[in-house]
């Protein structure tokens, strides 16, 4: 049984502006303890949220032999569909029950990063899904720069240290479907999981599941607070940090047998350095009680290769 996570402070972005440093702590404080925090008052458009997540729902609604003709094969899942039954969490026996749809950086021709960085596929099938997804796409980006200059300065690094490494990034948002779990389902939702990524950027299901894992080894429900956003440290800044912010386990458990009949949508931002952004441990984050954990330095594309291929993606 789980417990609903009461002690995950809700923080305020008013706060973020009116008391940066404070701000900073609180996320900070809540990420040492968690890996995750709640962020309310984030500024993004309910109207964006909403057309979104409409197209959303409207992709995975079109017969299944339309969505695959967007299944890239060789692909790694970077862009367009990954039908249902395909990815799972690093060490699981088995898949997820989910599908998705993957949008990331739009570049101009002749991009550095183009080869690592796809161009984007785009339904023809559903009205405005670009401009709505890819809207959205744009200020979730915003939104993860700013909240990135408050853990820099938690980490006591200049607030805009983060902008080089993150800018033209491999971010990537994710649609989400989890269908209707039938009787005895083969797996779950979501298999515990880290997340590959800088930080999760994670706009509030209409149905619950997400649980996180404590460092007790308790699963706790993460129900954040109509229109909040959850935001999570993924495995590359963990690995920056020397896991002074962790990278938490969490999932997405099956529904209860009065909800199995419901399916469940969620619309996770991945931020991503840029493919060639050298992860090396900060020094800063060195010290005698936390020796240096990755003494080899690795790319953000090299790592990122190394965990599609964990995950079933590549």
């Amino acid at each position: 049984m789980a417990m609903a996570l009461d002690a995950l402070p809700t923080l305020t972005m008013h706060d973020r502006r009116a008391k940066p440093e404070a701000f900073a702590k609180a996320m900070g404080e809540s990420y040492a303890e968690y890996g995750f925090a709640v962020v309310r008052d984030h500024g993004l458009d309910p109207a964006l949220i909403d057309r979104a997540l409409a197209a959303t729902k409207a992709f995975f609604a079109l017969p299944e032999d339309v969505k695959r003709r967007y299944h890239v094969q060789g692909g790694g899942g970077q862009r367009g569909y990954v039908p249902f039954g395909v990815e799972a969490a690093k060490g699981a026996d088995k898949v997820d029950l989910k599908e998705f749809w993957h949008v990331g950086r739009e570049l101009p021709a002749g991009h550095r990063y183009r080869a690592e960085m796809p161009e984007n596929l785009w339904p023809a099938e559903i009205e405005n899904f670009e401009r709505d997804v890819y809207a959205l796409y744009t200020a979730l980006d915003r939104l993860g720069l700013e909240l990135l200059g408050s853990i820099a300065t938690f980490l006591k690094l200049p607030e805009n240290f983060f902008e080089a490494p993150v800018k033209d990034g491999n971010s990537i948002l994710r649609l989400l479907h989890y269908p209707p779990t039938p009787p005895n389902p083969e797996g779950i939702r979501a298999e515990a999981h880290e997340d590959i990524n800088v930080i999760t950027l994670l706009l509030g299901a209409e149905e619950a599941g997400l649980q996180l894992l404590t460092r007790e080894g308790q699963w706790l429900d993460v129900a954040p607070p109509e229109g909040a956003l959850v935001v999570n440290i993924g495995d590359m800044l963990q690995r920056l940090t020397n896991h002074v912010l962790p990278s938490t386990s969490h999932r997405v458990r099956n529904p209860s047998a009065d909800r199995a009949h419901l399916p469940r949508y969620s619309i996770p931002f991945f931020l991503h350095f840029a493919p060639d952004y050298l992860i090396e441990t900060l020094p800063s984050c060195i010290t005698p009680d936390n020796p240096n954990r990755y003494p080899t330095p690795i790319t953000a594309q090299g790592f990122l290769m190394e965990r599609l291929r964990e995950i079933r993606l590549a």
